[in-house]
């Protein structure tokens, strides 16, 4: 059975790992180029097409390997068959399982592995930096793009292509749906579980001057929020100003709002006098509260999430094996 599961699904993972072979061959060559580095601006398109790639490789196994596997068959009846003979339905579909899941494994366990080797140095200077413009490794796009997650998000795609498979029994629609299930899961999670697996830290902080960051305001002269600067490395949830109960404030209250001039009532002033203006919000008794995830917490959440992903794997397979007793 696993020879015959090996003939069924090599082109789809040679081609998956020659593809593979060749970014890491791209990468090796442009990351000793990196190091030692303070400015990365002309690897903006590299730095994002390793992010987009790290996402579309366990959408693509979800779809073109573990859909395939089994709804192929199903679809032609071949199943029947296999069944026919000393194979049980469990280990036809054990095997399937076992040598889809252990590819997957590899594959995005290669990829994760060069890609955040060749993103360490971006990934350390953004993290090092509290003002810094690039996105550090906490922030979500990039979180999901290093370390052991993309191994759990291939796991589950793989699983939840196999589901979808079992379910559907025909493969073009069982693709779709995994592709659609598999990317409400990606957005999801982010921001519905990741913020409160840990308890996040929450920081009340002075307005002044030296840590005003941004001033926000609406077309119509309106101030609206400010920010202020941020933790080095960490991921900012809730970054606004509050009164002295602790309530938050927006907009801002109007001892602040002559700092910008209406439209069309005179010419904008200077970004320092604006901020000089607008930090008298601390006087007045304003602070601003900052709720994130720290930097240091980096690798505990990528062994949560990737644990959650398992799981999630996990109960999916119990499914597939449950619903494959309704097949004939």
């Amino acid at each position: 059975m696993t020879w015959l599961t090996w003939r069924q699904f090599r082109v789809q993972a040679l081609s998956v790992f020659a593809a593979l072979a060749a970014v890491v061959v791209v990468l090796a060559i442009t990351g000793p180029d990196l190091v030692g580095r303070t400015s990365f601006t002309d690897v903006d398109f590299l730095f994002g097409g390793t992010m987009l790639l790290m996402y579309l490789l366990p959408a693509a196994l979800g779809a073109f390997w573990g859909v395939p596997m089994v709804a192929r068959e199903l679809e032609t009846g071949t199943h029947s068959l296999v069944w026919n003979q000393t194979v049980t339905r469990r280990r036809w579909l054990a095997t399937k399982l076992g040598t889809g899941v252990l590819a997957a494994t590899v594959a995005a366990a290669l990829l994760s592995v060069a890609v955040t080797w060749w993103a360490s140095p971006i990934d350390a200077l953004a993290s090092a930096e509290r003002q810094s413009s690039m996105l550090n490794r906490m922030a979500p796009p990039v979180f999901g793009a290093r370390g052991i997650v993309p191994v759990g998000y291939a796991v589950f795609a793989f699983v939840l292509g196999v589901a979808a498979g079992i379910v559907l029994r025909r493969t073009m629609a069982a693709m779709a749906v995994t592709l659609v299930a598999f990317a409400a899961v990606l957005l999801a999670v982010p921001f519905l579980v990741r913020p409160y697996v840990l308890p996040p830290t929450d920081e009340t902080v002075p307005i002044t001057e030296q840590n005003l960051k941004q001033i926000i305001g609406d077309e119509s002269g309106v101030l609206e929020a400010v920010t202020v600067e941020e933790p080095a490395g960490a991921w900012v949830l809730t970054n606004e100003t509050v009164d002295a109960s602790g309530d938050p404030v927006r907009p801002l209250p109007a001892e602040v709002q002559h700092c910008i001039p209406a439209p069309g009532e005179g010419e904008p002033p200077d970004r320092q006098s604006v901020v000089t203006c607008v930090s008298q919000l601390g006087d007045l008794g304003y602070q601003q509260q900052l709720t994130y995830q720290p930097g240091s917490r980096f690798w505990p959440l990528q062994w949560m999430e990737t644990g959650l992903y398992l799981l999630l794997s996990a109960a999916l397979s119990w499914f597939c094996f449950r619903h494959l007793r309704r097949l004939s």
